[in-house]
């Protein structure tokens, strides 16, 4: 029996292949520039009008303060409606690519 010995390319080509650590590094960029996008889409394009609805204006702003301290309720609303926006556009997304591989291995 022959052992070859891998050169640290070829291992470290092997671990690349075997792991799928490409397609997960193209996943997590991806990922990243669509947050970004939706990010964008929220504060540029629906808040705006959220805004427009709500009397003062600014609600991102919005303190709750109990004696000395002071809760950044409006920040914290605005972080959370951007989170549910932002899973919603990534989850038709994922679903959109589930139901293409399904009917492509049919």
């Amino acid at each position: 029996m022959v052992v070859t010995k891998k050169s640290f390319i070829q291992e470290f080509n092997d671990f690349l292949t075997k792991y799928g650590v490409i397609g997960l590094a193209v996943a997590f960029v991806m990922g990243l520039a669509i947050t970004k996008l939706v990010t964008a889409l929220v504060t540029d394009l629906i808040m705006p009008i959220i805004g427009a609805l709500i009397p003062g204006g600014d609600w991102r702003a919005a303190t709750l303060n109990i004696g000395p301290v002071k809760f950044m309720v409006g920040d914290f609303a605005g972080a959370l409606l951007d989170f549910i926006i932002i899973a919603l556009v990534i989850f038709m997304i994922v679903k959109s690519i589930i139901k293409e591989e399904k009917s492509e291995r049919k």
